[in-house]
């Protein structure tokens, strides 16, 4: 164990001493879960004292910026140290079983790919809703808020694994580069579209519990957003036409997160009311692993009703096998220098891109 002030060239000489101590070591794995002000200079340090070398590895912890141009100051400052395959921008939602599980439930089953798109899909819903408040963390919430906190990362991330397209290889740039596709091609908000697409609420008092205006450090006139609701357009052949609604909020009923596909009705009408619940595939990431396809079967007993019937499947208990934290799956991924579960640069930078209008819009009504 040996402790450093970020500010202390001279702790950073202390810290090669000790990783000097292991010359065969094959990686060397720098976590920086520190505020963003710190990564320049813990990066400046690192390579004065030598620690920029190519098995090196620096891992950065969210947030990476609170617009585009801060995201793009901390790449560019990183990006003077080390090379980007050395950098492991680390997202945990990336780390999760039954996102990775996405890929294989898409590209590994025959009957799901060739539906996968908008001749069969009318929506798709991608949520994740906590239960908590800001509890401690008033100080920190109010100066990010609920589209910083989530929506630009992790629902980004699950955008993108439920719609790009499949990669030539499992490699990192092929999953990534698929990736980027899909948030380019999402259609651009403007200042003024953002009022259409975009609603933002907070949470109030209730059930004893405090509104956000209540909560420990939060200003009374503070107009941060703890919910956030996004109808988004992906510009493809795939997608066109299909909706796109992100949902992400504080205080919601549960603690949950999924990704629903709504599946148009077919047009024939011989079952009385088939045409009221359509198919949809729910692939849930929490509180339980699972994937379920909701089907129509017919009511026992005489008439021509339908009723709507899960298929599913626990994922936790049909795969056996040890099942990683999501931290701990990505860390022994940097340990062993894998980056396909790793935001690259230009993903990043072009999720912030996305979003800038939202929180230009926002700006210029609070």
């Amino acid at each position: 164990y040996l402790s450093l002030d970020v500010g202390e060239a001279a702790d950073f000489s202390a810290l090669a001493d000790k990783v000097n101590q292991r010359p065969d070591t094959d990686a060397v794995v720098v976590y920086l879960s520190t505020a963003p002000k710190f990564f320049a200079p813990a990066c400046e340090k690192l390579a004065a004292a030598g620690q920029n070398a190519p098995k090196v590895r620096i891992v950065l912890e969210k947030p990476l910026g609170t617009d585009l141009a801060s995201c793009r100051k901390i790449n560019e400052d990183v990006a003077a140290y080390f090379q980007e395959n050395q950098i492991y921008r680390i997202d945990h939602y990336l780390g999760k079983e039954s996102l990775q599980n996405l890929l294989a439930l898409r590209f590994a089953n025959v009957m799901f790919e060739p539906l996968w798109n908008n001749k069969y899909i009318e929506s798709v819903q991608l949520t994740i809703a906590e239960q908590l408040g800001v509890e401690e963390r008033g100080e920190f919430y109010d100066i990010t808020g609920a589209l910083r906190d989530m929506v630009q990362n992790h629902l980004m991330q699950m955008l993108c694994m439920t719609a790009m397209e499949v990669p030539a290889s499992l490699d990192a740039d092929a999953v990534r580069d698929e990736k980027v596709k899909v948030i380019k091609s999402l259609k651009p908000l403007t200042i003024e579209s953002v009022n259409e697409n975009v609603v933002r609420g907070q949470y109030t008092a209730a059930k004893g519990m405090n509104g956000y205006l209540q909560e420990i450090n939060v200003p009374q006139d503070s107009f941060t957003e703890t919910y956030v609701a996004i109808k988004a357009e992906i510009e493809n052949d795939r997608w066109k036409g299909v909706p796109f609604y992100l949902h992400t909020g504080k205080r919601m009923a549960g603690k949950m997160a999924e990704i629903v596909l709504n599946f148009r009705p077919l047009q024939n009408h011989i079952f009385e009311n088939s045409q009221a619940a359509p198919n949809r595939l729910v692939i849930e990431l929490q509180p339980t692993e699972s994937v379920r396809f909701y089907t129509q079967m017919k009511t026992p007993g005489a008439g021509n009703k339908v009723e709507i019937v899960p298929l599913a499947t626990d994922l936790e208990k049909a795969l056996e096998g040890r099942r990683a934290e999501a931290y701990e799956r990505l860390l022994l991924d940097v340990i062993n220098g894998k980056l396909a579960l790793f935001n690259r640069r230009d993903e990043l930078e072009a999720a912030w891109e996305y979003v800038m209008p939202i929180l230009d819009n926002w700006a210029s009504n609070t």
